[in-house]
């Protein structure tokens, strides 16, 4: 009896050793797991500052890219509230000026004899057609065949229909230019020459440059001493010697 109790304790005392020593083998595991946690909790902390670092810096950039964007649209702004306030005043810079023209071709004579005055853009200058049909035919029929032909020229550039010119493309831009190709052209220069052709291809751009449309003759201050469209300037520079002279006078 006494054996199977000491038995029993022993037993009993190795169970108590065996627990102790599972106990004390699984504290440095618990111990380890624990330490693996904290440097986890510690990764993600250093994660999450680095990311808040980060986000504060791109936060920085962006808002510096936001001051740039709305000082860059502030410019534009201006230069858009510049350029409509320029476009006002060339418009009615313009707009004066075209007044000051149509004053100028109002008071300016037509047939003066001075250096500026007002010339009809798409008048057809007869002068050629007498000299051509002076060496067509004879001295009788000269001056009738010239005002025929003058006149049927003259319908010809009032016409709509007749448009002897052609687009091509000059520095990247569309320019309308005379079609020497044209048949009609062609047959008047060799019929009657070349002054009556430059004649009638003068007026012919004339027309197409101020009334393309309505083909009517319109009134210009031209120079006529230099053959070219006069300024403004020049015309009212005239305009005062005339009444200069007329006042010494």
């Amino acid at each position: 009896m006494a054996e199977e109790q000491k038995r029993e304790k022993e037993k009993l005392r190795q169970e108590i050793l065996d627990l102790e020593k599972k106990l004390y083998d699984g504290q440095p595991l618990e111990l380890k797991m624990k330490v693996e946690i904290e440097e986890m909790k510690g990764e993600l902390q250093v994660m999450q500052q680095m990311k808040e670092e980060k986000d504060m810096e791109m936060k920085k950039k962006m808002d510096a890219i936001q001051k740039q964007l709305e000082k860059k649209v502030e410019e534009v702004d201006k230069l858009d509230s510049l350029n409509q306030t320029l476009i006002v005043k060339e418009l009615m810079t313009n707009n004066q000026l075209q007044d000051a023209r149509k004053e100028l071709i109002t008071g300016l004579s037509e047939n003066s004899g001075a250096s500026i005055g007002v010339k009809k853009m798409g008048e057809l200058d007869s002068r050629p057609f007498h000299a051509a049909a002076k060496r067509k035919f004879s001295a009788i029929e000269a001056d009738t065949k010239a005002a025929e032909l003058c006149s049927l020229w003259d319908e010809y550039l009032r016409d709509p229909n007749w448009h002897p010119f052609k687009v091509i493309q000059k520095e990247g831009r569309c320019e309308e230019i005379l079609n020497e190709d044209d048949e009609r052209l062609k047959e008047l220069k060799s019929e009657l020459g070349e002054e009556v052709y430059d004649a009638v291809t003068t007026s012919l751009k004339e027309i197409n440059e101020y009334n393309p449309s309505g083909r009517y003759l319109v009134k210009e201050i031209w120079n006529i001493k230099q053959n070219r469209k006069a300024t403004v300037k020049e015309g009212v520079t005239h305009i005062l010697k005339q009444l200069t002279k007329i006042k010494r006078s």
